[in-house]
C-alpha cells in the first residue's frame, strides 16, 4: 500500500489544486441543472413538502405563492452557481456564493427532521430513510462542499491581499 501512495503522490492529478478545481466546477454544474428545474410545474409540485415542512423557508408561498418561491430558488442557485464559477477568477466573488450555498444548505438541511413519512417504518424508522428525506442527506454533503469551497476561497483571498500589499 505504501508504495501505492508514493506512486499516485508523485502523479499530477495529485499534485496542486484539481480537487478544488473539480468540487468548484462540480457545484457549477449541480446549481445549474437544480436552478433550471425550478421553472418547471413538476418541480413545482415537488417542492411542496419542502415548503410546508421547512423551518427556514415555511414562510415562502404566503409571501411569494409557489411560482415566485420556486422561480427565487432557481434565481438563487444560478446566482450562487455563477458567483462560485467567478471564483475561478475572483476568490472574493467565489467566497460569496460558497456563503450562500452554505446557507442554502443549511437550510434544506433543517427540513430533514420535519419531514413526515420520512423514515420506513418497514425498517425499524429511523435511520432507514426514505423519499424527501433519502433525497435531502445529499445535501448534508453539499453543505461540506460549500463549507470547503469558502474556506479555501477565504484563504486564498486573504493571501492575494497580503501579498498585494
Amino acid at each position: 500500500m505504501n508504495k501505492l501512495i508514493e506512486f499516485l503522490s508523485k502523479k499530477a492529478p495529485f499534485q496542486g489544486d484539481l480537487d478544488y478545481r473539480l468540487i468548484r466546477v462540480s457545484m457549477v454544474i449541480i446549481y445549474f441543472f437544480f436552478g433550471y428545474q425550478k421553472w418547471f410545474e413538476y418541480e413545482m409540485q415537488g417542492l411542496v413538502p419542502f415548503f410546508t415542512h421547512g423551518p427556514l423557508i415555511f414562510w415562502m408561498y404566503s409571501v411569494f405563492g409557489m411560482k415566485g418561491s420556486t422561480y427565487l430558488l432557481g434565481v438563487s442557485e444560478w446566482l450562487f452557481g455563477a458567483l462560485i464559477l467567478a471564483g475561478f477568477w475572483n476568490k472574493k466573488l467565489g467566497a460569496l456564493g460558497a456563503l450562500g450555498s452554505v446557507l442554502t444548505f443549511i437550510t434544506t438541511i433543517t427540513i430533514i427532521p420535519f419531514m413526515p413519512d420520512g423514515w420506513a417504518p418497514s425498517a425499524g424508522g429511523f435511520p432507514a430513510m426514505v423519499g424527501n428525506v433519502a433525497f435531502l442527506m445529499k445535501d448534508v454533503v453539499l453543505l461540506a462542499v460549500s463549507f470547503y469551497l469558502l474556506r479555501e476561497d477565504i484563504v486564498r483571498a486573504s493571501v492575494a491581499t497580503d501579498t498585494a500589499q
